[in-house]
């Protein structure tokens, strides 16, 4: 029985090293599609331009909040002394004011995901174009993106693809 135990070993041993054999043979290369958006140029200029669109809208959405602030704070103070009907008023003012706030936010929110999505879709596929190039002029036989639970420096080109799309 140990013999065979022994035999298995043996055999497990010898297929192990012949798939690191074979494994060798190839090239294989990662690029870390997290550090790319946030450090190629183009995903730069995407965030850029982004946040110069929606600058406006963020703007209005601030004054809003001041708003709501200070109705709240007006009626926090004088609240206690207001006739019943002006109190009421102010009340109503107050809870129609943080439903708009809040709707508007929600809206923000939505439309920049929205065109974020359609920005990063952009500079993925430019991304890819530039990955598909480097693995032709190399002679990479497979490349990787996230996820990926580990890959090892020595195969990330990651640094690679940012510099080729800044040259674009």
């Amino acid at each position: 029985m140990n013999r065979s135990l022994m035999t298995i070993a043996a055999t497990v041993l010898a297929v192990a090293a012949s798939g690191a054999a074979l494994a060798a043979d190839y090239k294989i290369g990662f690029v870390n599609t997290e550090r790319l958006f946030r450090e190629a140029a183009p995903a730069k200029r995407a965030q850029a331009k982004l946040e110069k669109e929606f600058a406006a809208r963020d703007q209005e959405l601030g004054k809003l909040a001041r708003q709501v602030r200070e109705l709240q704070a007006a009626l926090d103070k004088d609240g206690a002394t207001m006739a019943e009907g002006e109190r009421r008023n102010k009340e109503r003012d107050l809870a129609n004011l943080s439903r708009d706030m809040q709707r508007a936010q929600r809206e923000f929110r939505e439309d920049l995901n929205l065109r974020r999505n359609e920005e990063l879709a952009s500079v993925q596929e430019r991304a890819n174009k530039v990955i598909q190039q480097i693995a032709e002029a190399e002679k990479f036989d497979l490349i990787l993106q996230d996820p990926v639970v580990y890959a090892s420096q020595r195969i990330d080109i990651t640094d690679k693809v940012i510099k080729s799309l800044a040259d674009k």
